[in-house]
């Protein structure tokens, strides 16, 4: 049996506590999380690294900044330190603390000022940099530091590392887009530094107070080390990111502190507010993507485009380019790089032209494609070029996830991030990369590749197993062969993603300037207190070492990898934060949208299993075992030692409890399992997990309820006028909400058994379909109706017969076998297994027979493709084909009537349906073409419903939230000249319960307009 478990206690929890209770007293008003799971999941970023804080704090504003600081700086917290986080995406490590964690992205995302005229933005620190952008965008603006984390990156964050990305040789870094910063220093004063005349900053120096100090350090430095300073930064565009010395004093003579603070990562100040300066957006853009067969002279030829004054150019090599094409984003950007006879690319330069005007832009474009088609300088296989906006930011998303890419190979061996943003000057970038890897060559090491090669930027990746103890030591070999060879070469070995734990290489670097650097973080923080071990650092707190801070392998090893394979890549999750995504029209993560956080997002919760697994692991539990053993158990007794388990106050604190909390606001939506580069599937342990926590503890009432709704509701559709009585009175209502269930749907009027009786349309047994000829199998289809689809929506179902047979096809329905989907999100897997091997053996039957099969709903349909796939026993030989993947095969059967309507057709798409069948929702738009609509693909979130989900008492003020976030404005747009069409059963049903709109499915729609 599961044990309770409970984590070892940190003895720094106690101060912790008593600090919490401090800045309570102080009246700090913002958020503090102590609790294990909270802790858990800040415990990691995108880096190798795990290190668990005591506290996270999510400030309100920069007074809550300011109590922290004066708390901290009170003798009795001597030994506490603080490190601010962002959007928790770094590589290095460079949030990651064992002490308090300092969090603005959930409250501190205001927007405070857009000024168009003088093209300034002021933003909290929280605010993400997508999201200042769709501010910005009305006004012809735009924040112009590109990065790949751009939907989650907060501007603090951003700030921290001065970060960059694609473009930077045009737009250049965060930095240089600074205007000026609101602080808060560690002895709780505030200052907003922005760039001082001569005057101001003689009058500054003068005062007697921390910021004079500040002033007069860095002034110091700046006038007596400026020699050392030149001839220790190098002239690269992805200078050294933090303490910029070279660039304290302005080119307009200027004294510019934010150039020390930008890059800091939280060393010197706690940042609250920025000043920033916006660009206008470039009128005109296309995309050049060129193929190569090597690499190696995708980066030679990277040059030469360079000297074609392109606006950017980027370069991705023959690993990520081929986990691109197994991710949701290439069945839209796939005939941008066509295979020829010799095959795909290995290598492409993806090359950025921007303009004013069309004709300029034209101009470029002929001047580069020019050089390209010239045969004599001829080193590419071919190109292609993105004029239209979609198309260029859909192969621009490609390659923002190639970060997430690199993760998702099989097996324990993964691309990991520790010398993966190394800069040199670009006309040695691919002498660089040729002794880059041979280096990792000679480790017998896989990797990946891409980066800004304009920029002398590449990211490589080594793919390692940190629980092995030959891999392990491979860290600081590598590390320190790469060092080398960046000084080779003129380079740095942080070019763009900071320095955290690597910062033991910031005094080699520095050399006899790492003095000055270590006086610049005394004068700000004299106790070193903030972020301690990070780029300078005195005595009583070194520099972190690479080899010194515990890796997540370190945590993954007690687990083993048999085990770490078996729950869904829960265990391999990187922690790139794809779904922190702040856009609420995203479909990932809508729980994580909806709360601000991070516990309820597939990241969080990938974190909180594995830790599961790892005290299990640490108390010899095979969680795989365990469910084999719950599942032959006996029945009676496994409840009696459920409530047992319940009722016993020593459980109270078991952590599973806490995993349990995160699992319960996901929607098992599955929009992670489509859109996570890495393909962090929560529903999926989500179930193993639920199975088996409930095989300790009692369920909530309403579980066996929803787990037997598929058998119920044919018998429950024999007393329509009850149930309907039962969910549309209140005091039936009240009763359904004293089980845990709100907002049912009725049943209608309509029964599609009599319907499908009217039609001459029969129940699909084998017996019937083998009596068929040759000739009638060849026109038979057979419709798998879901139950809810049959008895709350069968309408949708009539309407897909009645066009079957407009088509000319014989359709049937098949029998009512169980899907099973409510079993498996609920965790009741052992009976999820039976039914899915019952079902999936009468489908196979009819599929043998070669006729097509055909679901309505979307998320129901989908479910023999994933779970069902899951499971040896219930795998299908032949797909279950959505509604408009079969009418797209047989397009040709289709004729529009007459009068085409002047209606505009909007769809709202499943969550499942659009992360999990991307060019399946595709064929909509050409089915309505065909009748001559445009179709008008409406981007929207989660509904909110969610199959069950929004249906239960506990999440439907999460639900109604949700359905607010992106889904009110658009069925507000239902009626008069619009029609807003939507798949799902569960988003058609939201509508109606919130908005009382009734909108029609889209098979309704054609059916109606098909001649």
């Amino acid at each position: 049996m599961i044990p309770r478990l409970i984590s070892a206690k940190d003895s720094s929890l106690h101060q912790t506590d008593a600090f919490t209770r401090r800045l309570s007293a102080l009246g700090f008003g913002g958020d503090v999380e102590m609790d294990n799971g909270a802790r858990t999941v800040a415990s990691t970023d995108n880096s190798i690294y795990q290190v668990k804080p005591t506290a996270i704090l999510y400030p309100r504003g920069v007074e809550d900044l300011k109590i922290i600081a004066k708390a901290i700086s009170e003798p009795a917290f001597s030994d506490l330190v603080i490190a601010p986080r962002g959007g928790g995406t770094g590589t290095n490590g460079q949030s990651l603390t064992s002490g308090v964690v300092v969090d603005c992205s959930r409250h501190m995302n205001r927007i405070l000022e857009i000024d168009p005229v003088r093209k300034i933005a002021r933003v909290e620190a929280g605010v993400v940099k997508d999201q200042l952008n769709k501010a910005l965008k009305p006004y012809g603006l735009f924040f112009a530091p590109e990065l790949s984390t751009s939907n989650r990156a907060t501007i603090g964050g951003m700030i921290s590392t001065d970060a960059c990305g694609q473009g930077s040789c045009l737009y250049g870094k965060t930095s240089n887009h600074v205007l000026g910063l609101h602080v808060v220093l560690s002895d709780a004063s505030d200052w907003w530094s922005r760039p001082l005349a001569e005057t101001e900053l003689e009058e500054i120096k003068a005062r007697d107070d921390r910021i004079g100090e500040i002033h007069r350090v860095v002034d110091a430095i700046a006038r007596d080390k400026s020699e050392l300073i030149a001839a220790t930064f190098p002239k690269l565009n992805r200078y050294m990111t933090g303490y910029n010395l070279a660039h304290i004093r302005r080119d307009d003579g200027l004294f510019d502190l934010n150039a020390v603070l930008c890059g800091s990562e939280g060393t010197l100040a706690l940042i609250a507010e920025a000043e920033l300066n916006v660009l206008p957006i470039p009128a005109h853009s296309a995309l050049i993507n060129i193929r190569y067969n090597n690499f190696n002279i995708a980066l030679e030829d990277a040059r030469q485009l360079v000297a074609l004054k392109v606006a950017s150019v980027e370069t991705v090599d023959e690993k990520v380019l081929g986990l691109a094409k197994g991710d949701i984003v290439w069945s839209s950007i796939a005939r941008f790089f066509p295979e020829d006879a010799s095959g795909s690319a290995n290598g492409i330069n993806i090359v950025e032209v921007l303009a004013d005007n069309r004709d300029e832009l034209e101009r470029k474009l002929a001047d580069v494609t020019a050089a390209l088609d010239d045969l004599s300088a001829a080193c590419h296989k071919g190109y292609t070029v993105a004029h239209e906006k979609t198309e260029i930011e859909a192969i621009w998303s490609m390659r923002k996830r190639a970060v997430g890419l690199l993760g998702n190979v099989e097996g324990p061996v993964r691309p990991v991030p520790f010398v993966e943003d190394t800069a040199v000057p670009p006309e040695h970038l691919a002498a660089y990369i040729g002794e880059f890897r041979a280096l990792l060559d000679a480790e017998g090491l896989d990797y990946g590749m891409f980066g800004h090669v304009d920029a002398g930027v590449l990211h490589v990746r080594p793919a390692l197993d940190l629980t092995r103890a030959d891999h392990q030591p491979l860290i600081r070999k590598i590390s320190d062969g790469v060092v080398a060879l960046t000084r080779k070469y003129g380079g740095v070995l942080w070019g763009e993603h900071g320095k955290g734990v690597r910062s033991e290489y910031v005094p080699e670097y520095f050399g006899e300037l790492y003095p000055s650097l270590q006086d610049i973080k005394h004068a700000f923080d004299p106790e070193d207190r903030l972020n301690p071990g990070k780029i300078a650092s005195g005595a009583s707190r070194p520099l972190l070492k690479i080899d010194e801070v515990s890796l997540r392998g370190d945590f993954d090893r007690i687990i083993g990898n048999d085990i770490r394979a078996a729950f869904d890549n829960s265990a391999y999750c990187n922690g790139n934060g794809a779904c922190f995504d702040f856009d609420a029209t995203s479909p990932m993560c809508p729980s994580f949208k909806a709360t601000s956080d991070r516990r309820y997002s597939p990241k969080g919760r990938a974190a909180l299993m594995r830790e599961w697994l790892r005290l299990l692991a640490e108390r010899k539990v095979d969680p795989r075992r365990e469910a084999v053993v719950l599942r032959r158990g006996n029945p009676f007794g496994v409840l009696l030692r459920r409530i047992a388990n319940s009722l016993n106050p020593a459980n109270r604190n078991d952590f599973s409890h806490e995993v349990r909390a995160a699992m319960d606001t996901c929607l098992a939506c599955k929009a992670c399992a489509g859109q996570c580069p890495v393909k962090v599937s929560v529903p999926a342990f989500r179930s193993k997990f639920l199975e088996l926590y409930y095989g300790r503890y009692l369920r909530p009432f309403k579980d066996p309820i929803v787990a037997a709704i598929e058998t119920t509701l044919p018998l429950m559709a024999r007393f329509k006028l009850g149930y309907n009585l039962l969910t549309g009175s209140t005091a039936g209502q009240g009763l359904m909400r004293l089980a845990g269930l709100t907002a049912l749907p009725a049943m209608p009027a309509v029964s599609l058994e009599r319907e499908a009786a009217r039609l001459g349309v029969q129940v699909a047994t084998p017996e019937r379909l083998r009596k068929l000829s040759t000739e009638e199998r060849a026109q038979a289809v057979v419709i798998v109706a879901d139950v809810f689809s049959t008895y709350f929506d069968p309408a949708v179902v009539i309407a897909a017969l009645k066009l079957a047979l407009k088509m000319g096809f014989k359709p049937l329905l098949a029998m009512s076998e169980n899907n099973g989907k409510a079993l498996h999100v609920h965790g009741y897997l052992g009976r999820f297994e039976k039914a899915a091997a019952k079902s999936r053996d009468y489908l196979d039957r009819i599929s043998q027979m070669s006729i097509p099969l055909v679901g309505i709903d979307p998320s129901m349909t989908l479910t023999y493709r994933s779970e069902y796939a899951a499971l040896p026993s219930a795998k299908l030989h032949a797909p279950v084909l959505l509604l408009q993947e079969w009418l797209a095969a047989n397009i040709d059967r289709i004729s529009a009537s007459e009068a085409v309507p002047h209606e505009r057709f909007t769809l709202l798409a499943h969550c499942t349906e659009r992360t999990n069948a991307p060019a399946a929702l595709k064929q909509w738009s050409v089915l309505f073409v065909k009748l001559g609509i445009k179709l008008d693909m409406a981007d929207v979130g989660c509904c909110g419903m969610a199959g069950t989900f929004g249906h239960e008492v506990r999440n439907r003020a999460l639900s109604e939230k949700l359905y607010a976030m992106s889904w009110r404005d658009r069925i507000a747009e239902n009626g008069n000249q619009t029609v807003v069409m939507a798949t799902g059963f569960s988003c058609r049903s939201q509508a109606a319960k919130i908005d009382h709109q009734i909108i029609p499915h889209p098979i309704e729609i054609l059916e109606r307009l098909v001649d």
